[in-house]
């Protein structure tokens, strides 16, 4: 059973330090937070987010995603049964590699 209301306190203070956490909506924010979510959360975090969206939500919310780090993008597309070719992270990828690839 899914939570009524959605409460942004519940997940890790270092997610979204360079935000506003008050401002913060599911429904308006989606892409942001499941990023941030899948780039920088922990197992708690995720385990929390998966209490809000079901793996396919979350998987149309980071279809649409241009700059998603590699590591997430396979994660999100082994556990959605996806192919990494449906995402818009792989088909646009950055033409310059960083130099701090983590």
């Amino acid at each position: 059973m899914k939570p009524a209301k959605f409460n942004i306190d519940l997940f890790s203070n270092h997610l979204f330090w360079d935000v506003d956490i008050q401002k913060l909506s599911l429904k308006n924010d989606k892409r942001f937070i499941v990023k941030r979510i899948l780039e920088y959360g922990l197992l708690s975090d995720w385990i929390e987010l998966n209490n809000y969206l079901d793996i396919e939500e979350i998987a149309d919310a980071v279809s649409n995603i241009k700059d998603l780090d590699y590591k997430s993008l396979s994660f999100i597309a082994a556990i959605s049964k996806r192919r990494r070719e449906n995402f818009l992270c792989f088909t646009t990828q950055q033409s310059i590699i960083s130099h701090w690839d983590f």
